[in-house]
């Protein structure tokens, strides 16, 4: 087993390679602007540390959002076009499942990535490997109740700690694509199954068809 990973669902451009039991190599930049700049070098520089040809690549491991559309984007299409090219499987993971399984934690608590627009992308675990919650965008004072008490991990959470009131320093912030790769080994190797590698929105992009434009092109 041979699993490149990586992730563009978060401000964070990550990739990574695990050979089902360790992690080889790792790289992450945070960079919410520049997604399509800094993944493939990203991917590049994992191989190269590792000493390894992509053609050796068993599998991509990819994760699926919710994210921002642009970011996001960027790292399904690239999945989706190796897996193509090596002719092996694309495996999506909730991205807010890999910072749940990098947090590690041996109780219920919440995960929360900056959805911008005030809002906040957000699941409730029982652990790890559990999440008890979909994933849903919300206004943090939206769901003040449903996460009071409870342990919160992610940018979102540090955004909004009138909320999140324990908000657990020193844990993960961004996806980390070492974490997401270690729980794909996981799953596989217990015959879970995985997401299929499309885009979580949860909501309409930014971008939208204008209404009533005018016609430039002669009748």
């Amino acid at each position: 087993m041979l699993l490149l990973a990586f992730d563009t669902a978060t401000p964070a451009v990550t990739a990574a390679l695990h050979d089902g039991r360790d992690v080889l190599a790792e790289s992450t930049e945070v960079d919410a602007r520049r997604h399509g700049e800094l993944l493939m070098p990203a991917v590049d520089r994992v191989l190269r540390e590792a000493d390894v040809k992509l053609d050796a690549v068993t599998g991509i491991v990819v994760g699926v959002g919710p994210g921002p559309y642009t970011g996001l984007r960027v790292g399904l299409v690239t999945a989706a076009a190796l897996g193509d090219a090596l002719g092996v499987p694309v495996h999506g993971i909730c991205t807010l499942d890999g910072i749940a399984y990098a947090a590690g934690l041996d109780e219920p608590f919440v995960v929360a990535t900056d959805a911008r627009r005030k809002e906040v992308y957000w699941a409730r675990y029982d652990s790890p490997r559990a999440r008890a919650t979909d994933p849903a965008v919300d206004r943090p004072a939206d769901i003040a109740e449903l996460v009071a008490g409870l342990p919160s991990v992610g940018a979102g959470a540090e955004l909004y700690p009138e909320v999140f009131t324990e908000l657990r320093p020193g844990f993960p912030v961004h996806q980390s694509a070492a974490a997401l790769a270690a729980l794909a080994a996981v799953k596989l190797e217990e015959g879970e199954g995985f997401l299929p590698p499309l885009p979580l929105y949860l909501r309409r992009p930014d971008a939208q068809v204008p209404a009533g434009y005018k016609a430039v092109l002669p009748k």
